[in-house]
């Protein structure tokens, strides 16, 4: 018998790594992360005498992990699954749902029947095993897990998430599996919007889009023309009215104690995802316009929520006219930036059994030119998109979609012309429908499904509410938060300390006032070397603390209010309203989205068999901050 980790070397062998395909286009194909250790790992070559396939899943016994008749016994797959019904705990001590397992009379020549190979106590063992796992994991040039959690390109974890136990992943699109460039897309969806103003009568020749003017998760205030940043409790923390950043005093008494509630439409618009920059920005740029008096009288009076009506009409005619989508299809190397890992991740899964579904709100041309533009070229053996997906879902009407049932509709020729159907089938392309009809047709429910989006209300929020449907989040910018949060380390350190030692100040001088306080009212003080000071020692002592803290405030509050400014100088960190406070942003992922990372091609640092735990791999921005 072998030593373990020659086994995994040889098992290793079995799966060699997936050959690029031909060069089918100016783009090269991604080369595979692991091509050259094959040759230093220097097998001998009885380790080719191993048998590895892959299991028939439907034969019984496999999948009760019995000796099948239909091998030898010298031909009987060394692996088995276990039947989601009946496997309660694996292998880490964790509840799961279905996992490989080593057949019996492997496990037995293991060490399960007396005639262990596996010597010594298993602390030992396992800490051994794990060492040499360490290595053969670097000469196969795959990062450990901590350094894959702890980067931009981290997947982060707000609750325990299990991938064995998930057999359907669903895929947005938009800036989920395409991602658009902000500056062009959003730029010529700005064109587009204030070209609609104009034609309505508005005077915007002299305006320009600004990319930088807000960040995902902010809020507009509809009534009031103001666009905030608020904390994870709702608290209103930032203001800018029109494109002016408001001092804090304008702000606490614009707002006072008054929170942020989402359900309040009326009021309150949310920044859910990077198609709301463009609004945003036009928003406050007519804002100023509105202040300025540069309305045209026979547009009658409009007050702010009037001029945000406006504005998003604007931007609605955009889409809906189709000149965007049509300009954005004649030139897609233009707006979509190029993910050569993206198909390689979802290959992995699929061919791991996970079923994939794309779910899209756009039409069914739109969504097949961006897909053969952003997925074809990178695809191996002649592959196209289409053949990653079980069910292809266009013009799905979320967030409808999770809500209610809408009638289905079959694609049925790549002109796009629709035929009515009731049913779904694997390999279906279709239009409409509704989740429970996904469901319905793949046998499956709730938390057998992860749902991957960038919309963190039409996609995350309303799978999870309403079908309790596991959920991933894809924001991209945590990559540039990530990475200002590393440069301004040193900045962070000196506040923090500068911070502790006004509080250790303050502490002393806290305790000499009651001190004196006390003696005022003939009470005894609370300490010794109190009591032996009298008056003039305290009030000299205390104005001699006061003095330093003065002075500490002094080098603090220039580091509070640059804090962030690496990530956007207006509104700081995405993900804080505050040094340590939460954002109302990071609130909403926290409490709808399992995972969360930056791009969906992350997934192919880990594996499609992955166990997320959240206390391990939740991105702490303060512990990140203080490395």
């Amino acid at each position: 018998m072998a030593d373990p980790v020659e086994l995994v070397r040889r098992i290793c062998l079995c799966f060699p790594p997936r050959l690029p395909p031909p060069q089918r286009s100016r783009v090269p194909p991604p080369q595979p992360r692991c091509l050259g250790v094959w040759a230093r790992l220097r097998l001998p070559s009885s380790a080719l005498s191993l048998r590895c396939r892959a299991l028939d899943a439907s034969k019984p016994s496999a999948v009760r992990g019995e000796p099948s008749e239909e091998y030898d016994d010298d031909e009987e797959p060394y692996f088995s699954v276990t039947s989601s019904r009946l496997s309660e705990v694996d292998y880490l001590g964790e509840s799961t749902k279905g996992d490989l397992n080593v057949r019996r009379r492997h496990l037995d020549a293991l060490g399960g029947n007396g005639k262990s190979t596996l010597h010594g106590p298993i602390e030992e063992i396992a800490w051994k095993e794990a060492r040499q796992a360490e290595t053969l994991l670097s000469d196969l040039g795959i990062a450990d897990p901590l350094t894959v959690r702890n980067s931009p390109r981290g997947i982060f974890c707000t609750r325990t998430l299990n991938l064995r136990s998930i057999s359907v992943i669903g895929y947005d699109m938009d800036y989920t599996l395409i991602h658009y460039n902000v500056m062009a897309w959003e730029g010529r969806a700005y064109d587009y919007g204030m070209a609609n103003l104009k034609s309505m009568g508005f005077l915007v020749d002299d305006l320009e889009f600004d990319p930088d003017l807000v960040i995902r998760g902010l809020i507009m205030d509809k009534v009031k023309g103001n666009l905030v940043k608020a904390d994870r409790f709702g608290y209103i923390k930032r203001v800018m009215h029109g494109t002016q950043m408001l001092p804090t005093r304008a702000v606490s008494e614009i707002y006072g104690r008054e929170l942020v509630d989402l359900r309040k439409e009326d009021t309150w618009e949310f920044l859910n995802t990077l198609f709301s920059v463009s609004e945003a920005v036009m928003f406050m740029q007519m804002v100023d316009k509105l202040d300025q008096g540069l309305v045209p009288a026979e547009l009658g009076p409009l007050d702010y929520k009037g001029l945000y009506n406006a504005v998003s009409k604007a931007l609605f005619r955009a889409h809906v006219e189709g000149q965007l989508k049509r300009e954005i299809m004649a030139e897609p190397e233009r707006f979509v930036e190029p993910d050569p890992e993206l198909p390689l991740a979802l290959l992995d899964q699929k061919e791991a059994g996970k079923r994939l579904l794309l779910i899209t709100n756009s039409d069914y041309h739109y969504t097949n030119k961006m897909m053969n533009h952003a997925f074809n070229r990178f695809l191996p053996n002649d592959m196209g998109w289409r053949d990653l997906f079980e069910m292809v879902i266009v013009s799905a009407r979320k967030p409808e979609f999770f809500q209610i049932s809408h009638p289905l509709y079959e694609v049925v020729t790549d002109d796009g012309l629709l035929r009515p159907c009731f049913k779904a089938n694997s390999g279906g392309l279709y239009s409409g429908g509704s989740a429970q009809m996904v469901e319905k047709s793949l046998d499956i429910h709730g938390d057998e499904i992860l749902y991957v989006g960038d919309h963190i209300f039409t996609d995350v929020s309303q799978s999870k509410v309403h079908l309790r449907w596991r959920t991933a989040l894809i924001c991209r910018e945590l990559e540039d938060e990530f990475d200002a949060l590393i440069k301004s380390h040193a900045q962070k350190e000196k506040l923090v300390t500068l911070i502790q030692q006004k509080e250790i100040v303050g502490d002393l001088f806290n305790q000499l006032r009651l001190a004196l306080q006390r003696r005022t009212n003939s009470r005894p003080a609370q300490t010794l070397a109190a009591t032996c000071m009298n008056d003039q020692e305290l009030t000299e002592s205390m104005q001699k603390l006061l003095i330093v803290m003065q002075r500490l405030d002094e080098k603090i509050v220039p580091l509070l209010e640059s804090d962030g400014e690496l990530f956007n100088k207006r509104w700081g960190w995405l993900s804080r309203a505050g040094l340590w406070d939460k954002s109302h942003l990071t609130r909403q992922i926290e409490k709808y989205a399992d995972i969360y990372t930056s791009r969906v091609s992350n997934f192919l640092h880990y594996t499609p068999f992955m166990y997320f735990r959240s206390q391990e791999q939740a991105m702490e921005i303060r512990r990140i901050a203080t490395w």
